[in-house]
């Protein structure tokens, strides 16, 4: 599996990244792997920008030093505080459209599995009102993962979220931001590994282990920051 290292200099740039291993996979056929922490942003989904209250939230991220970013994977805006871990699973799915279902039972499992070796038992849910509601996170004395997955004709890309030790700041950013959009927002939802009684420092290599188990072993390429 190839797997990509770093992020790049802002974070328009290292969100084009993604999308640029994405189309590589979709090139060549090789699956591809980033764990990384992404910069200091705001990613609001599709669902935010038809919101009456968009342009508000944008001002309020930005205030409060936050990049803002519009994602293509995903649903409601997600905090990245610059330590918070991404990772972007992407895999060729052929000509036909078909286990969603099976990739995010993989990738979810994965996730498990690398929470699990730094002492966090974390459970598939989440708690009333969390940040990016949906039906594909995990908890652990408060919402720490979400999982969201984009499926076109020849690849399928499976990103997520890992809260290490950042819930107080990510619910500080967010609970304006939500109340900007209208939308419904426990800061006390959030969680992390430190909150769930874990170690943080070997999450990234962790999930980076246990999500290349997840697929096939091909090749790697290394990205370094810049």
């Amino acid at each position: 599996m190839r797997h990509l290292r770093g992020r790049a200099g802002d974070h328009e740039r290292d969100y084009e990244r993604t999308r640029e291993m994405v189309a590589r996979v979709a090139d060549d056929g090789e699956p591809a792997l980033r764990v990384w922490r992404p910069h200091r942003q705001v990613a609001f989904g599709r669902r935010d920008r038809h919101a009456d209250g968009y342009d508000r939230a944008r001002e309020t991220a930005t205030e409060r030093g936050y990049a803002v970013l519009e994602r293509e994977v995903g649903g409601r805006a997600v905090a990245y505080t610059g330590q918070t871990v991404a990772f972007a699973l992407a895999e060729p799915t052929g000509e036909r459209r078909e286990g969603i279902g099976d990739r995010y039972d993989r990738v979810s499992g994965a996730v498990q599995d690398a929470l699990a070796t730094v002492g966090v038992d974390a459970s598939e849910g989440e708690p009333a009102d969390a940040f990016c509601p949906g039906a594909h996170s995990l908890q652990a004395n408060g919402k720490l993962v979400g999982i969201a997955q984009r499926v076109r004709q020849d690849v399928a890309l499976t990103a997520g979220v890992v809260v290490l030790w950042d819930h107080d700041a990510i619910a500080a950013v967010l609970s304006p931001v939500y109340a900007a959009l209208g939308v419904p927002f426990d800061p006390n939802s959030v969680g992390s590994v430190v909150r769930a009684g874990g170690d943080p420092a070997g999450v990234v290599d962790a999930l980076a282990v246990e999500l290349a188990r997840a697929g096939p072993v091909i090749a790697r390429a290394d990205i370094r920051d810049t």
